[in-house]
């Protein structure tokens, strides 16, 4: 018969006999047995991501090109609810995240995870009660968590969709919307290794911060563009200091959005019946597709929004606030349209964990 392993040369057709080919087996010999005795299982790695609205765990295994899901978790817990006043995490708050925390730390024991980073963001940076909470969240769920600075949070998410920008045009604007606050990235191509972070801007402005301010029934016009100039007043000072704006007028730059605002537009621009990742990530809109799927929820009251399937109750008190901060972003930023990365602060957490490890593994034995 024809073997390809052996480059397609003929061979007799004879079959080993049983009780032979079981003591190669239990002896560990021929190729099969040294395969699966030399071959180790692949490390689980977890990303965990305590936001201002949400609790998002991801689990993962490495692939040669990437990642495999092995399970995730999300809820939200309105951590930042009530911070406004006297920048304190209120006791509910707490209760709330400390609950799906220990979800959390759950899934991680199950899927015996070896290596994971527990972050927190915005709101665990602005609350001045922030080192009494981390340590409760020790003492009932085991997990330590870290309370990451706005760089370290724009520059990770960069890494988990940095393979959604193109190679043309040489500049990135990279947005993430978040509960509490927007991270912005301005990123210039860098030879052959890709993008590198020129510089950031975090807004302490989220979906969140503005809901506070629009509520949650039917928003007027008025009301709206005030929470779009409310955004757009912190944005000159870092157009000027990148000379954002020319390079916008020359074609230099494209954009990439990384939240669930994007997400959520996409899908209703779409008309999807459920969200579906493989629909939305990686999508390119342009900017008057978006501009009518944001007037569509806009001009709806809070029932007309939630009704909507890929929106739901619990997105449509928020989806609003995120629609005025993107437009904020669009106006001053007119690049025409922009791609839609349903991935980014936990996939960059897995992907450096993994690359670590690699390079651990790679070096000489001490």
């Amino acid at each position: 018969m024809t073997n390809g392993e052996d480059g397609g040369t003929s061979r007799p057709n004879t079959k080993t006999p049983a009780k032979s080919r079981a003591k190669k087996k239990a002896n560990g010999s021929g190729r099969t047995g040294l395969y699966r005795r030399r071959r180790k299982p692949a490390k689980t790695y977890g990303a965990l991501d305590l936001g201002t609205n949400n609790c998002r765990l991801l689990i993962a295994k490495p692939t040669i090109d990437g990642f495999r899901v092995v399970t995730s978790f999300s809820r939200i817990v309105r951590l930042g609810e009530g911070m406004a006043g006297d920048d304190r995490l209120c006791e509910d708050a707490m209760d709330r995240a400390i609950g799906a925390l220990g979800v959390c730390a759950k899934k991680l024991e199950q899927f015996d995870v070896a290596r994971t980073r527990n972050i927190a963001t915005e709101a665990c940076r602005r609350a001045v009660n922030c080192g009494d909470f981390i340590e409760r969240i020790e003492s009932r769920t085991g997990l330590r968590m870290e309370t990451i600075s706005s760089r370290e949070e724009a520059r990770l998410a960069l890494a988990g969709c940095r393979s959604l920008l193109a190679d043309d045009p040489p500049h990135a604007l990279v947005f993430d919307i978040g509960g509490g606050s927007t991270e912005l990235v301005w990123a210039v191509r860098d030879g052959d290794d890709g993008f590198r972070i020129a510089d950031t801007l975090s807004l302490p402005i989220g979906v969140v911060t503005l809901s506070e301010i629009c509520g949650t029934g039917e928003v007027s016009r008025d009301a709206y563009e005030n929470m779009v100039e409310t955004v757009a007043r912190h944005l000159p000072a870092f157009c000027r200091r990148n000379r954002i704006a020319g390079r916008v007028g020359r074609g230099r730059v494209q954009m990439l959005g990384t939240s669930g605002t994007v997400t959520t537009l996409g899908a209703v621009h779409l008309e999807l019946p459920r969200y579906s990742r493989s629909h939305i990530d990686g999508l390119h809109i342009d900017f008057d597709a978006l501009g009518r799927a944001s007037d569509r929820l806009t001009g709806m009251d809070y029932d007309g929004r939630a009704a909507i399937p890929c929106i739901g109750h619990e997105r449509a008190e928020l989806v609003v606030p995120g629609c005025a901060i993107l437009e904020a972003i669009c106006r001053c930023w007119p690049v025409g349209s922009l791609r839609i990365a349903d991935r980014g602060l936990r996939e960059g957490i897995l992907l450096e964990l993994m690359a670590m490890d690699r390079v651990a593994a790679a070096q000489p034995a001490a």
